[in-house]
């Protein structure tokens, strides 16, 4: 990904004029880190895509077509195809481009009423959840080769030193 060139206007950047700095572009961005959360961040937004949809701010074909969109820009970073653009500064911004450019306009309406920080502290549960599922697969392995080792090994005596003294 090259941040040379961002030419867009920043979601930050209401009060400035003129292009961003590449320095601070490479700065403020975060889809470097942030686009391993690519999964949370299209599931929360399939979710907030049927809430829209529920209060009625959606039509129920502009949520499947959102919707479907949106499964089609999952589908790109799971396939390892999704590409990065040079304005996209985070994971959100990256994948409401993508679904703008899969579906047109209607890609905007995602973003109706929702709150950037509420999306980010979304995204960061679903991803976290996800994390602590995998954390306790791997402990459960570990655990069950120690105990396993240690039932294999329990006739050899080991003298325990609680302090080093």
């Amino acid at each position: 990904m090259s941040s040379d060139a961002p030419t867009k206007q920043k979601l930050w950047g209401g009060r400035f004029t003129g292009k961003t700095d590449p320095l601070m572009h490479a700065f403020n961005q975060s889809l470097s880190y942030d686009k391993r959360m690519h999964d949370a961040d299209i599931r929360g937004s399939i979710a907030y895509t049927k809430a829209l949809c529920l209060v009625g701010l959606l039509t129920k074909e502009e949520e499947e077509k959102m919707i479907d969109g949106l499964q089609r820009v999952g589908k790109e970073w799971k396939d390892g195809v999704f590409e990065v653009k040079d304005d996209d500064e985070d994971i959100h911004t990256a994948n409401e481009r993508r679904l703008s450019e899969l579906i047109g306009p209607l890609g905007g309406k995602l973003h109706t009423g929702r709150s950037r920080n509420d999306q980010v502290a979304t995204d960061m549960r679903l991803w976290l959840l996800d994390q602590v599922g995998e954390v306790e697969h791997a402990l459960k392995s570990v655990i069950g080769v120690i105990a396993e080792r240690a039932d294999k090994e329990k006739h050899i005596l080991m003298p325990g030193y609680t302090h080093l003294q």
